[in-house]
């Protein structure tokens, strides 16, 4: 693909960075669990002499460089996502990083390099964030996880949010893979849905199956007809809402010889307005319960609220923009998407001016198991040199950062969003 000119330390270090690239998307580790990136992380931070360097929690790290202000951050995912099947899963756990969630980490970490030697004329602050657990998995883990008390909430950039380590920058800016290559090289102002997962567990009476069905309870059969129920609410959907439910079946009863007593589903609702989802998510709960009472059973429901919808930042996603046409031409990026994809960087702006770039260079589909990298150059050393100068530029301008700054409206209160998390159970 024609692209512009790299920044020289881009193209002086560019088969570094793939190393770094192929060796960070060969260890894949879902959320909380992020020990060897982090490991890899801080090794490499080590090597090329940072040395303002911050842990969070067990895997989390957070890096500076610079002082004054304008301060900007930079945030890089961690995790990686249940991928059965990928040639590069991880044989115990199936993780593996078809999200591209660790192409992030050598994309930041060479922008962090290059705008180190770029800042020695300039004031200013970088921090980069690195943040586990973006993905909304592995629940029973994570739950476990909170009552040890190593977490508060499911999602990384939460517990970070709510802990204040973001509230140093001015402005954030984050990238996520795009997956193949289908028209646009890159994206700029999509939106994210939000969601709320939930836990819908059937319960019925067991019984012999051949012998005696009749005196059971068939909880299989109430998700059949739950699901039945589900599939006549989607016609009352919005398409502009871009509403879904989505789920899989985590348990289906105990032994094929018994009428299942137990059905445990476990799904997301999303929607990208938050009354709708509300809305929606009620009627999920109704279908379920009375699914399940028509049959002669009940239904349990336990909720978690998700990712909020993510609206990104206008004024600083322009200077994206500028920096992605020095790469390409407009017809090959992607603007205003509205993708019913959802990240916890929703609930980050929700509070702070912040932006999610998208980029190829991949084959595949994010999640799927064919998901990996083709074109090194445009996943790693393109996306770098438009991170390096966006930063650069803002730092040149601060009167930028103060005008984003000045138009930038808070969804909510703190207080507000803490009664939203502590919605779920």
């Amino acid at each position: 693909m024609e692209t512009g000119t790299l920044h020289p330390m881009i193209e002086a270090d560019k088969e570094e960075l793939y190393a770094l690239g192929r060796k960070m998307f060969a260890i894949p580790e879902l959320g909380y669990k992020e020990y060897r990136t982090r490991d890899l992380i801080l090794a490499w931070l080590q090597e090329h002499g940072f040395d303002r360097i911050e842990r969070y929690g067990e895997t989390g790290i957070i890096v500076t460089i610079g002082s004054g202000r304008p301060s900007i951050g930079l945030i890089a995912e961690m995790d990686a996502i249940p991928t059965p099947g990928h040639p590069q899963a991880d044989p115990e756990t199936g993780a593996a990083h078809s999200c591209g969630h660790s192409t992030q980490g050598a994309i930041m970490l060479e922008s962090l390099k290059v705008l180190r030697e770029e800042m020695k004329q300039r004031t200013g602050t970088v921090k980069l964030y690195f943040t586990p657990a973006e993905e909304f998995t592995d629940i029973a883990f994570r739950r476990e996880y909170i009552r040890s008390g190593k977490a508060k909430y499911f999602s990384g950039k939460i517990n970070m949010l709510m802990d204040g380590i973001f509230d140093d920058s001015d402005v954030l800016i984050h990238l996520h893979a795009m997956g193949r290559y289908e028209g646009h090289r890159f994206s700029v102002g999509s939106a994210l849905a939000g969601f709320v997962y939930k836990e819908i567990t059937f319960h019925g009476t067991a019984s012999h199956a051949a012998v005696n069905p009749d005196k059971g309870v068939n909880a299989l059969n109430m998700f059949a007809l739950f699901q039945a129920a589900v599939g006549m609410l989607r016609e009352t959907f919005v398409d502009e809402d871009k509403n879904r439910v989505h789920g899989i079946i985590v348990k289906g009863g105990s032994t094929v010889n018994s009428i299942p007593d137990e059905v445990v589903y476990e799904c997301y609702v999303r929607s990208f307005k938050p009354d709708n989802l509300l809305a929606l998510s009620a009627k999920i709960d109704q279908a379920a319960r009375h699914c399940a009472a028509a049959l002669g059973g009940t239904a349990t429901i336990s909720e978690l609220p998700g990712d909020l919808p993510f609206y990104q930042n206008e004024d600083l996603n322009k200077v994206i923009y500028r920096n992605m046409l020095r790469h390409t031409v407009p017809a090959e990026i992607l603007t205003d998407e509205r993708s019913v994809a959802a990240g916890d960087i929703g609930d980050v702006g929700c509070f702070f001016p912040a932006v999610q770039f998208g980029y190829t260079g991949f084959e595949g589909y994010c999640h799927g198991r064919s998901m990996c990298v083709i074109d090194e150059r445009e996943v790693y050393a393109v996306p770098a040199d438009i991170v390096v100068g966006t930063v650069t530029e803002l730092l040149d301008h601060p009167e930028e950062v103060e005008t984003i700054k000045a138009n930038f409206r808070p969804a909510m209160t703190k207080e507000e969003y803490l009664r939203h998390l502590e919605g779920g159970e």
